[in-house]
């Protein structure tokens, strides 16, 4: 069905994949069965000078605007991940194998990375899926990438977490191209050293784990907003873990944001009424500034409603100012801040806090690019 589409990204044709994508849709294919179908190659997008598999990770996360839309409005969506994906290089290719014929315990995994083999590296996880499965393998490689937090900017977890966890779902598709990006990943940032796992005697209350969720929300540069992503990383995958391994993951994360003070949003004389519809709503989102579109959804963020509207009209307002060129994080920290939102909506100063940090981050990019 998307052989083509396939091949103008692995290419990265991008009027070709652009066009392709807009006849599937004329000819009346579902654009989110076409999004489907773009696992293989997406797992092979790079961001250079970056190592970061940013767009794989994006790819799960758009995943996660899909409640929030309308059925006419994911094609728009769809048609954003497509140039994207096309218009960046690609991992060359690695051919698959069988799994290898004896036992491979994590560690071994470890030491293939430490060895910077890919290919041993990619085989070996292989194997290890195939014996021990996918949660195993993710818990295993999530641990490992938590003791890197900063020197990855977080992303040794969240980039991870992303593609694992649409890796996880996707039994409709063979998993070796993902493995080999989590190979490819874990090899160049040398990421091999396990953590030691930090017990506490008392899991973080509620309280002081938004006391911290409150420092991450604080702050508006690209630092600041992975704050944020890493947190809802942690968060996504935590069924996976044990609660002591869990409260590591956070404890990393807490040690990852150092000494960063709570500052919450001022919003006071910001007030505009601009959630009343999304024209009225882009009208004020096009102009690029983040505190009048803040101040306007703070009587949104705290009814389920008003948190599906808000994030019905961000998912809308970021394709609808898209031309051609996007940050992966303009997307990827979109997903962090419609997460935060739905579960500390009622926490006003958390949820303002996110929204702003996005915000801020998103328009800054946009005004400096153009």
């Amino acid at each position: 069905m998307s052989g083509d589409l396939l091949q103008a990204i692995e290419t990265s044709n991008v009027p070709g994949a652009s066009g392709r994508f807009r006849e599937r849709v004329s000819e009346g294919i579902d654009p989110w069965e076409i999004h489907q179908s773009l696992f293989p190659v997406v797992q092979r997008v790079l961001n250079p000078p970056f190592i970061n598999p940013h767009l794989p990770k994006l790819y799960r996360i758009c995943r996660e605007f899909i409640p929030y839309l309308e059925k006419r409005e994911i094609s728009p969506l769809v048609q954003l991940e497509i140039a994207e994906y096309a218009r960046r290089p690609k991992l060359a290719k690695l051919p698959k194998t069988n799994p290898l014929s004896f036992p491979v315990a994590f560690r071994d995994i470890e030491s293939a990375i430490g060895e910077q083999d890919w290919k041993k590296t990619a085989d070996m996880m292989a194997t290890f899926y195939a014996r021990e499965g996918a949660a195993e393998l993710a818990r295993q490689l999530l641990l490992l990438g938590s003791g890197y937090l900063e020197h990855s900017l977080g992303h040794s977890v969240s980039c991870t977490a992303f593609i694992l966890l649409e890796m996880m779902q996707r039994k409709d598709q063979d998993v070796w191209p993902a493995l080999v990006t989590l190979a490819d990943y874990f090899c160049k940032g040398r990421f091999y050293i396990p953590p030691t796992i930090q017990k506490s005697p008392e899991f973080l209350s509620d309280e002081v784990l938004e006391h911290h969720l409150l420092r991450a929300t604080s702050g508006k540069g690209i630092v600041d907003l992975h704050h944020t992503i890493t947190f809802y990383a942690i968060q996504r995958v935590r069924q996976i873990f044990t609660p002591e391994e869990h409260n590591h993951m956070i404890g990393a994360w807490i040690g990852f944001m150092g000494d960063k003070q709570a500052e919450p949003v001022e919003l006071e004389g910001s007030k505009i009424n601009g959630m009343s519809d999304y024209p009225r709503f882009f009208d004020v989102f096009s102009r690029m500034k983040a505190r009048p579109i803040v101040a306007s959804a703070v009587g949104a963020i705290a009814s389920p409603e008003g948190q599906q509207q808000l994030g019905r009209f961000l998912i809308r307002g970021a394709y609808d100012l898209y031309r051609g060129d996007y940050n992966p994080h303009y997307l990827t920290g979109l997903g962090s801040v419609l997460w935060v939102v739905s579960r500390y909506g009622k926490h006003t100063a958390i949820a303002t806090g996110a929204l702003y940090q996005y915000l801020s981050f998103f328009f800054l990019g946009l005004r400096d690019h153009n």
